[in-house]
């Protein structure tokens, strides 16, 4: 098919992780005028509904959710409780705990995944070296408040969770289009969150400022990065994506110095260095798990290859 594949199948799906790696880390510049007037609990809710709006007006996602089978309903409908409860969950511990420490047991569940996934001795090796620089650029300080650390791992248990459920929601249904059903779990997730976030986040809502900061952070933070993370799983086994999310210290200090002018210390540089060795030695182990090909929307042969495509997901 090659030169009638569209523009979003020629580009490679590692690049669509970098684009999600670096909103990843744009969305707290907006949070921040936020969490200077509103509560942690009324950011969360400000960031899940406006991404659910933005879904909304773009991609009308509700018809991909009563269009997908059953099982996929099922999917979409556990992703958007994972959106709110990890949302609300890391907003929590970050308020409580400093980001580095919050990050570095968010990484905990995504290096399990990629073990799970290794199968051989150089991924193991790929494995070794990202961990470490992740433990290096992360600083773990775990002599603090309990409860606070309750919060991070349970942050870092969703955040695991995603990955999986998003990683099959990517291949789950031939029928409609993953960043429709990411969407409609979006919408969910807004609506799961509302007890959660809507009182707290009353007083920004009178002020233009702070509903466009809102907006803002839900634009980088889930609207943007999501969709990259679609385009990236539909053509990436679970453990390579899970090996991936190692990037993501990386990406902070690189964006630290190029936005913030903050030059990293000496063991910072080699902390990257040895997460972005990990991901170039990294190979997808097996044949099952190699780069599969997505359906269009209409596309009969979906169907044909949907198992398949489940199996590699679950087995990756």
């Amino acid at each position: 098919m090659g030169d009638s594949q569209p523009m979003t199948q020629r580009i490679p799906p590692h690049l669509y992780f970098v684009g999600s790696a670096i909103f990843h880390y744009l969305g707290p510049s907006f949070a921040v005028l936020l969490f200077a007037q509103v509560s942690v609990s009324g950011v969360a809710w400000l960031r899940i509904v406006s991404a659910g709006l933005v879904f909304a007006i773009w991609r009308r996602p509700w018809r991909a959710f009563f269009s997908a089978d059953a099982n996929t309903r099922w999917l979409i409908t556990a992703l958007g409780a994972v959106f709110a409860a990890m949302n609300y969950s890391f907003y929590v511990a970050i308020d409580r705990l400093p980001l580095g420490t919050v990050a570095a047991i968010e990484f905990v569940g995504p290096i399990i995944l990629a073990v799970i996934g290794a199968r051989s001795s150089r991924n193991l090796a790929a494995l070794v070296l990202a961990a470490a620089g992740v433990y290096l650029l992360t600083d773990v300080r775990l002599a603090v408040d309990p409860t606070a650390l309750i919060w991070a791992f349970v942050n870092a248990a969703l955040f695991t969770l995603y990955i999986v459920i998003a990683h099959r929601i990517s291949r789950s249904d031939p029928v409609t289009n993953p960043i429709d059903r990411l969407g409609a779990s979006m919408l969910i997730a807004a609506i799961a969150i509302t007890p959660l976030g809507l009182r707290d986040a009353m007083p920004a809502l009178s002020d233009l400022v702070l509903v466009g900061a809102g907006i803002g952070v839900g634009l980088t933070s889930s609207v943007i990065p999501y969709v990259f993370d679609q385009m990236a799983m539909t053509r990436l086994p679970r453990s390579t994506y899970a090996l991936f999310v190692a990037l993501l210290p990386a990406t902070a200090v690189a964006i630290g110095v190029i936005v913030l002018g903050q030059i990293p210390a000496w063991i910072e540089i080699v902390a990257v260095a040895l997460v972005v060795a990990g991901v170039v030695i990294h190979r997808e182990a097996t044949p099952e798990t190699r780069e599969l090909p997505v359906p269009a929307e209409s596309d009969s042969e979906g169907d044909q290859h949907g198992s398949a495509i489940r199996e590699a997901a679950v087995v990756s």
